[in-house]
């Protein structure tokens, strides 16, 4: 069973820029679709961003298109999103979520398809 461990979030102003980074331990990310997801306290969860297992294929949430990009080093076990231009309203607490799957080139934008699920990293952004 794969343990996540997202690390990067801090406190940036609107404009700039943070990397956030999921470690994994007890499985290799490779065999695992990854994703990034995030929620405002009194908010649904919302999808954020997604990678497939060889990393070719990735897909956006529209409201972070073109200032997020998702990453993954099978070799380094880690998977990673660089988010620049943030605005005030990407504040949230930013999780890293896991699914396997047998597809190389498949991710998954819901939630519940992730069985597996980091402690989150609190990103907050002033304006």
């Amino acid at each position: 069973q794969v343990q996540l461990v997202e690390s990067g979030g801090g406190l940036v102003q609107a404009g700039g820029s943070l990397r956030l980074s999921c470690a994994a331990s007890g499985g290799t990310v490779s065999g695992y679709a990854m994703g990034w997801f995030r929620r405002v306290r009194g908010k649904e969860r919302e999808f954020v961003s997604a990678i497939s297992r060889s990393g070719v294929t990735t897909t956006y949430a529209d409201s972070v298109k073109g200032r997020f990009a998702i990453s993954r080093d099978n070799a380094k076990n880690t998977v990673s999103l660089q988010m620049n231009s943030l605005k005030s309203e990407d504040t949230a607490v930013y999780y890293c979520a896991a699914a396997g799957t047998i597809y190389r080139d498949t991710y998954f934008h819901a939630g519940d398809r992730y069985p597996y699920w980091g402690q989150g990293t609190q990103v907050t952004v002033s304006s």
